[in-house]
């Protein structure tokens, strides 16, 4: 048979019949990575975005949890100017962040310097020792610290007697930021060392290498090698540690209650009461919103001051 009868009889030959299938097939394989990620963007709207809307709706009302909304427009955020507990729960809550930010972040970097050289041997008991108090229960560890700062029978207080020194109020109003402070140093200098810790290892050793060939000495590898190499790692630290200390909660609420006379009281605990203790539902949201706004600017602020992560890396 000629290649042309060949040609001729295929041309009209006729078309193989389509199967319904493979179109389900096609679509099937289309939509199906859809569903197996839908799972994710489902609980986000539910759990994220629409909390997120239902508080920017409800921070322009005035709502007690339950009956009608009231729309007031921006009363609620004007009232945030005048209300002298808000503005003692911001310079509060400012005060632990400029105390995480200028004395846990150097502490723990320290540590970590310490750990990474020579200086301690046993590494791995120094770093448990270091993390066992960010493992260790919140409230399990305020409790200790009430013990210990008990005016009459506290162990520093005990301590301070044996130096022939007075007992100090340590959770009096003029000490209580500072010791609210002092147990958030005891509990978030450990992790932040671990942080550290990972940056300085992830160095190159090499780099080291070739700067004492050219004759650098310490401190210059220091200034030149380790600072600049650890900048994405350290802008990381920074910027989540400003963010876990304007949502301080836990530590102030559970060693003084945000007392006294609202010495140790902050934002989060400030929006707390007056959602659900006061039930001002809109009042909270609108504090959450302001919140939200000044962690925003912070981290704006912070990333262009120190620039960003990718420009150190």
């Amino acid at each position: 048979m000629s290649d042309a009868v060949v040609r001729d009889a295929s041309r009209h030959a006729p078309a193989p019949p389509r199967f319904r299938g493979n179109s389900r097939y096609r679509f099937g394989s289309r939509i199906a990575p859809y569903v197996f990620v839908s799972p994710f963007y489902i609980i986000f709207l539910i759990f994220g975005t629409y909390p997120l809307i239902q508080a920017l709706r409800l921070s322009f009302m005035k709502w007690a949890g339950t009956g009608d909304m009231v729309f007031v427009g921006l009363r609620n955020y004007i009232r945030l100017l005048d209300d002298e507990r808000f503005l003692q729960a911001l310079w509060n809550t400012t005060y632990y962040a400029l105390g995480a930010v200028f004395l846990i972040l150097p502490m723990a970097f320290a540590l970590a310097l310490a750990v990474n050289s020579a200086l301690i041997r046993v590494k791995s008991v120094f770093r448990v020792g270091f993390i066992l108090p960010n493992l260790t229960s919140t409230v399990a560890s305020a409790i200790m610290f009430i013990l210990m700062f008990n005016k009459q029978y506290g162990l520093l207080n005990e301590l301070l007697k044996a130096l022939g020194l007075s007992p100090i109020g340590w959770l009096d109003r003029e000490m209580v930021k500072a010791s609210v402070l002092l147990v958030a140093a005891w509990r978030y200098t450990g992790i932040n060392m671990l942080y550290f810790l990972g940056g300085l290892q992830s160095i190159p050793v090499p780099v080291y290498e070739a700067a004492a060939v050219d004759g650098a000495n310490a401190l210059r590898k220091f200034w030149h090698i380790t600072l600049p190499l650890l900048r994405p790692v350290a802008m990381f630290i920074l910027i989540t540690t400003v963010i876990g200390s304007f949502q301080f909660f836990a530590e102030p609420q559970i060693l003084a209650n945000g007392g006294p006379k609202d010495a140790s009281l902050t934002i989060t605990m400030d929006l707390y009461r007056e959602g659900f203790t006061n039930a001002r539902m809109g009042y909270a949201s609108a504090i959450g919103y302001v919140l939200a706004a000044i962690i925003f600017i912070l981290t704006l602020i912070q990333l262009k001051v120190f620039g960003s992560p990718q420009e150190g890396s």
